[in-house]
């Protein structure tokens, strides 16, 4: 039988990205099969025929499937369950909701009981040769210190729900580790194209270019706080390629990653190069934590200055991803994480390109 790849989480730019790199790198050609809202159709068909054309492929290669994980089967009709029971060999469940200021109700029912719905789904699938689940290095919560990939360790408190409710997701996957072929895959913070810029929202470490964009005007802008923790971005591309070539690798089953910076820069770094690179400044003195964030408590500011208050959570945090896994199964595979530094200019000229714009920019509750 040929080969049949099942993502959740189109059209979502990293779903869509990583549709792409399966295909283009992999000789495993096959039927994409994705998951996909009933609101999020449109989109899904726009970015269906970019993929197609870009791609060369035919109508057939490329399938749209409603449904929905948060309900039972996956919302998937009678019919269309039938042909992915037969037609499936691997599955990628990337859709989950990330925003760190996400209330516990919402994260729950799509990061958790969704995945427990795809969960029981993919044990039915008779020809599974991999299950790929999209984790994130962050379900650690507040334990610091070096934090192993082979650990899953439930940390006596967490940063935010998005954390904590993606810890309970991998649980669930990670139970199944002895019954289903499954590679689990956790990033660290997801930043654009390390040659381009590209990316589709400013969130995470783009709430500093907001911050910097909004209070450019000032004379002097100080560091908030001390920034002496590492801030563990890593590019869309990195993430892409290695989970692409992981999924396939044969010792990859069993298996979790941390797609992380083995090199990452402090908090005050990464801060004082967007400061140079966006205004040709430094930064002078220091607003200590605590005020800063008394200042994004209140609500006018936090939408002024376009920043959630739970992304300076990561500024203190002192926690370090050992990736030793990931850094050897990639060995020979010319896969390896960007220096941080070497992307700074074109993420900057991406986001000052499209700083304006307000399809890129998250609602800021």
């Amino acid at each position: 039988m040929g080969y049949g790849y099942f993502f959740t989480g189109f059209p979502g730019f990293i779903c869509s990205q990583l549709i792409r790199e399966v295909l283009q790198k992999n000789e495993l050609k096959g039927t994409v099969y994705v998951l996909v809202l009933q609101g999020m159709m449109d989109k899904a068909r726009n970015e269906r025929q970019v993929i197609i054309s870009e791609l060369g492929l035919s109508e057939e290669a490329f399938v749209i499937i409603e449904g929905d994980i948060t309900k039972p089967s996956l919302l998937i009709s009678e019919a269309n369950q039938e042909k992915l029971r037969e037609g499936i060999t691997h599955v990628f469940h990337l859709a989950a909701i990330y925003d760190l200021a996400v209330p516990r109700d919402i994260a729950y029912r799509i990061n958790v009981e969704g995945t427990d719905n795809v969960n029981k789904w993919v044990r039915e699938l008779p020809h599974l040769k991999r299950y790929v689940y999209f984790s994130t290095a962050y379900v650690v919560g507040k334990r610091e210190g070096t934090l192993f990939e082979t650990e899953l360790i439930r940390p006596t408190s967490f940063k935010n729900h998005y954390e904590e409710t993606k810890y309970e997701a991998e649980v669930l996957v990670d139970k199944l580790k002895k019954e289903i072929p499954i590679t689990i895959i956790r990033p660290g913070i997801v930043k654009g194209h390390s040659h381009t810029g590209e990316t589709i929202k400013f969130d995470g470490p783009y709430f500093m270019m907001n911050f910097l964009e909004r209070l450019k005007f000032l004379p002097i802008l100080p560091r908030l706080g001390k920034g002496e923790a590492f801030v563990n971005l890593v590019p869309i591309d990195y993430i892409v390629q290695a989970a692409a070539y992981l999924s396939f690798f044969e010792n990859g089953t069993g298996k979790t990653y941390h797609l992380t910076d083995p090199r990452p820069y402090r908090a005050t770094d990464i801060y004082s190069f967007m400061m140079k690179e966006m205004l040709n400044k430094k930064p002078i003195g220091t607003l200590p934590l605590t005020m800063g964030k008394w200042f994004l408590s209140i609500k006018p500011m936090r939408k002024l200055l376009r920043v959630e208050k739970e992304a300076l959570d990561y500024f203190t945090w002192m926690g370090h991803f050992d990736c030793t896994q990931a850094v050897n199964d990639l060995k020979g595979s010319g896969i390896s994480c960007p220096d941080f530094k070497e992307g700074i200019k074109p993420m900057t000229a991406f986001y000052l390109k499209q700083k304006d714009n307000p399809n890129f920019h998250i609602p800021i509750l």
